[in-house]
C-alpha cells in the first residue's frame, strides 16, 4: 500500500505539472503509467509500491526542460525534491533516480534496477488507437507543414522504427501484457489497409478537434 500523505503530495503537487507538456504527456499519460507501474508491483513479491508511485509519477517532470534530456532530468527533480528526502532514505532516493533516468524507450542497456524495469514498461504500454494519435498529435504541433500524406508517411515511418520487428522499444518485463499488444501493433502497421484507415480516422478526429474543438 502507499501511504496517504505520499498519494495526496502527488495529486497536489507533481501531477498538476504535466498539464504544461505536449499532448501525449499530459495528466492521463502520468496517470497511465502509475496504474501500469501499481499492476506490475502487485505481482513482484518484496517491491516497495511507494518508491514505485513515486517513480512512476516523476518519471517524466524533466519534460519542462526539453524532451532531449528528460530522463536525466527527471532524476534531478526526482532527487532534489524536500518531500521525497522526507519520507525516502539516501539509497531508496538513489535507486529511485536511476529507475526514472532508465525509463526512456530508446535507451538500448536494461534498467539497472527492478524499478527501472518497472516504469519502463509501465510507459510503454501499448494501445494502437493512443500510440497512432499521440504520433499525430506530436506531427501537426511541430510540423504544421506537412500536408496529410506528409503526415501519414511520419506517422508510419515512426511506428516503424520504433514498434516494428527491427524497432528501437524493448519489452523488459516478457510476462506483461506489452509483448501480446506489441504483437497486435506489428501486424496493424503491416496491414497497409489497416493502418491508412487507422490514420484517417484518428487525422480526421484530431484536425476537427482542431477546428472545431470537438472530436
Amino acid at each position: 500500500m502507499v501511504d496517504n500523505d505520499i498519494t495526496d503530495y502527488v495529486e497536489r503537487e507533481i501531477i498538476p505539472r504535466y498539464a504544461a507538456f505536449d499532448k501525449a504527456h499530459r495528466e492521463d499519460h502520468v496517470r497511465s503509467v502509475i496504474e501500469q507501474s501499481m499492476k506490475l508491483a502487485e505481482k513482484m513479491p518484496g517491491v516497495n509500491q511507494s518508491m514505485v508511485y513515486i517513480i512512476a509519477a516523476f518519471h517524466d517532470l524533466g519534460l519542462i526542460n526539453g524532451r532531449e534530456n528528460h530522463h536525466t532530468e527527471s532524476r534531478k527533480i526526482l532527487e532534489a525534491d524536500d518531500f521525497v528526502k522526507l519520507h525516502f532514505s539516501p539509497e531508496e532516493i538513489t535507486i529511485m533516480g536511476e529507475a526514472v533516468e532508465d525509463h526512456r524507450a530508446s535507451n538500448k542497456y536494461v534498467p539497472r534496477n527492478t524499478y527501472g524495469l518497472i516504469v519502463a514498461e509501465a510507459d510503454r504500454f501499448i494501445d494502437p488507437d493512443t500510440i497512432v494519435r499521440r504520433t499525430i498529435q506530436y506531427g501537426l504541433s511541430h510540423y504544421p507543414g506537412l500536408d496529410r500524406e506528409g503526415h501519414y508517411r511520419r506517422t508510419l515511418k515512426h511506428l516503424t522504427e520504433k514498434y516494428g520487428p527491427d524497432g528501437y522499444l524493448k519489452i523488459w518485463i516478457p510476462w506483461s501484457d506489452n509483448t501480446t499488444r506489441l504483437n497486435e501493433l506489428r501486424k496493424i502497421i503491416t496491414n497497409q489497409n489497416h493502418i491508412t484507415q487507422l490514420f484517417n480516422r484518428i487525422f480526421n478526429e484530431e484536425i476537427n478537434y482542431k477546428q472545431h474543438g470537438k472530436t
